[in-house]
């Protein structure tokens, strides 16, 4: 009797844990969704701003943003840049850094209106 109600714990217990893995796998991707979602009005200043710090010179913040275009451009020119004599990935790369900086020090409302919402894809 002892081992049948430990083995009915035990699917209880791996029913509730599979439930909780299957909600937070939920939340995760919906939170990715919504990092990708260019249509939300979610504010996208941090994000944006530090992968444009730390990944600038692949143009990443500017497929977060939306500007696919934009994001090509910059990681064409990155990744040759590697192939070349290292020149173009470094103007990029300062180009990230600076568009970075000017996100972050931006205030919300401001980001918002001029990067999401009236769509301004350089500096």
């Amino acid at each position: 009797e002892a081992a049948s109600e430990f083995a009915d714990d035990a699917k209880e217990a791996a029913s509730d844990f599979a439930d909780d893995a299957k909600k937070t796998a939920n939340e995760f991707t919906e939170g990715v969704k919504d990092a990708f979602d260019t249509d939300s009005g979610e504010n996208k200043k941090m994000l944006a701003g530090i992968l444009a710090i730390v990944f600038g010179w692949l143009g990443v913040h500017k497929f977060i943003l939306g500007y696919q275009k934009e994001g090509i451009i910059m990681a064409v020119i990155g990744v040759a840049g590697w192939f070349l004599c290292g020149i173009p990935t470094m103007i990029v790369s300062i180009v990230g850094l600076i568009e970075g900086i000017m996100y972050l020090t931006k205030s919300d409302e401001e980001f918002y209106s001029t990067y999401q919402k009236g769509r301004k894809p350089w500096f």
